[in-house]
């Protein structure tokens, strides 16, 4: 039996995608380590923001916000779901404080953004940061491979897959590469609601310095980053949507330029990503904050699983 390639990498697919991509990222961690580290990681962040940007202009806005309307209720109710579990999980199974919080935060908004945000914020140390990013990247890249998979195996459709794949996979870029490989509509509705949940960034950093307001440790100034990227994306969808027709003989073609850019952009991104992660990473990780972090992943993914499939179309 020949693996199922078309299911992990979508009908059309091409040998260097969003999950080969990062799947060779791995490779080259595991074989070479991580020679430029820092300028990896900024490297990753320009481009998945540029790629948002750019997926934003093949958007029509008034469609995707009524595709994506079904994803917002359950949005609230997870991101706050998922950071009371995980406090008290963090706490029944005695993980630092801070490193169990943030892993939450990881696994609640979006991943890398949400943990850098938030610790940053609470001048978390360096081994606590190092230990949730170690995580949730380990986990996200998981979820790229076996996402697409699971979403043909249980029949989903392109608005419920995206919807799943917005609120139960951690970072964006995998959101986006797992909406890609299953189809145009899941990636542009997984895209849209993943974005939304990145907003809740702002309350949440705000929240925490209120919760660790007696909490003196950490290191370095306090840092509150907010993803503008999200701002912009919102305006190529608006100019995209509302470019006057009888500009498009015009436009168009540089819009589809820019998506097709952003999409190439997004593989070298999961490169970058994987390329991150080595094999030191996942030592430093240890056994209990992995649980902690499977445990909720499991949980939203499953539950995010059972509401979309009775909920959406």
């Amino acid at each position: 039996m020949l693996f199922p390639f078309d299911l992990v990498f979508g009908e059309k697919y091409q040998f260097i995608t969003p999950p080969v991509a990062l799947f060779i990222g791995l490779v080259f961690a595991f074989t070479f380590g991580i020679p430029y580290p820092k300028f990896n990681k900024k490297l990753s962040k320009y481009l998945l923001q540029f790629s948002v940007v750019g997926l934003g202009f093949g958007m029509n806005l008034q469609k995707s916000l009524q595709s994506g309307a079904d994803g917002m209720l359950f949005t609230v109710i997870s991101v706050i779901g998922v950071m009371v579990i995980g406090v008290v999980l963090g706490r029944y199974m005695m993980i630092d404080r801070k490193t169990s919080y943030l892993i939450s935060a990881g696994t609640a908004i979006c991943g890398g953004s949400a943990i850098a945000a938030v610790g940053g914020a609470l001048k978390a140390k360096e081994n606590e940061m190092a230990v949730s990013l170690g995580v949730i990247f380990i986990l996200n890249a998981i979820a790229l491979f076996i996402f697409p998979p699971l979403g043909h195996l249980f029949g989903l459709s392109q608005a419920q897959f995206g919807t799943w794949a917005a609120i139960a996979i951690h970072d964006t870029s995998s959101v986006v590469g797992a909406g890609e490989a299953y189809g145009a509509e899941a990636c542009e509705i997984a895209t849209l609601i993943k974005c939304t949940r990145a907003l809740w960034i702002i309350p949440l950093v705000f929240f925490s310095i209120w919760y660790f307001r007696k909490d003196k440790s950490g290191e370095g100034k306090a840092k509150i980053s907010i993803p503008w990227f999200i701002l912009l994306f919102v305006v190529a969808m608006v100019i995209y949507t509302y470019t006057p027709e009888s500009a498009l003989p015009v436009m168009a073609p540089i819009y589809s330029s820019l998506v097709f850019i952003a999409k190439k952009a997004l593989v070298a991104v999961l490169f970058a990503i994987g390329a991150s992660l080595s094999l030191k990473v996942i030592r430093q990780v240890g056994v209990k904050p992995l649980i902690q972090a499977l445990t909720l992943w499991m949980a939203i993914g499953a539950t995010s699983l059972f509401v979309v499939m009775y909920t959406i179309a």
